[in-house]
């Protein structure tokens, strides 16, 4: 059995990371039989983050690793060929801008911050947890500086995700999934992220416009249905 580990479940979601959603539906597609064990320390973790499954060859890490060693064990998540160069640029503007857009809504919000402190981080004593964590966010705030979302204010923030949302929406209008009638590589991440933006655990404007676009938000509940969790 594969034992998938994953941050704690939160704000509504079976993970508190979009990436631990993902690899949670490739698992449940895959059809294999799996395990969640839940952890708040990722440093021994390849890469130092999670997911990352624990299967009979050792741990593999990332849910793009996941992805492909499910897919080397007969996993099938594309449909057809043609769909594999928009379904590309789906899943890098999920993971690679819209993840950075839900971060900054979480650890960049100084309304929003201390529940994701004492959520995220609620296995440190109530006395140290805020010491600690505030270098910890300290420090994924000057990454994301670097990243450069982190240089914005939450009005150009929008403006520039806005253009990743229409487009969802666009592809939706006429069919259930982003390339069809069928769930495909590109729903998982897309839909958790969605997710995600919807879970914040107060009012953002990232987190009403996905919640009060319809196309979006039944979108995101009908892959969660569909995975079961």
């Amino acid at each position: 059995m594969i034992t998938l580990i994953t941050y704690q479940a939160g704000f509504g979601q079976p993970s508190l990371s979009p990436f631990c959603v993902k690899a949670m539906w490739l698992l449940q597609a895959a059809g294999v039989d799996w395990q969640r064990e839940d952890s708040n320390d990722p440093r021994k973790m390849p890469y130092a983050k999670l997911p990352a499954i624990r299967t009979a060859q050792g741990i593999i890490a990332d849910s793009h690793d996941i992805q492909t060693h499910l897919e080397e064990q007969g996993a099938q998540f594309w449909g057809v060929a043609a769909d594999r160069v928009l379904g590309h640029a789906l899943i890098r503007m999920a993971e690679e801008h819209m993840y950075f857009h839900i971060l900054m809504d979480r650890w960049g919000d100084d309304d929003v911050w201390p529940i994701i402190r004492d959520t995220y981080f609620d296995a440190i004593p109530g006395l140290l947890r805020k010491p600690i964590t505030s270098s910890i966010r300290k420090a994924v705030m000057k990454g994301m500086h670097t990243q450069g979302l982190g240089r914005f204010d939450r009005i150009a923030r929008m403006e520039r995700i806005e253009p990743d949302l229409m487009a969802i929406a666009t592809l939706l209008r006429d069919q259930p999934y982003l390339l069809g009638d069928t769930i495909n590589l590109p729903d998982y991440p897309v839909a958790a992220m969605l997710s995600a933006a919807m879970a914040g655990p107060l009012p953002t404007a990232l987190r009403e416009r996905v919640s009060d676009d319809p196309v979006l938000s039944d979108y995101a509940a009908r892959m969660t249905q569909e995975m079961g969790l």
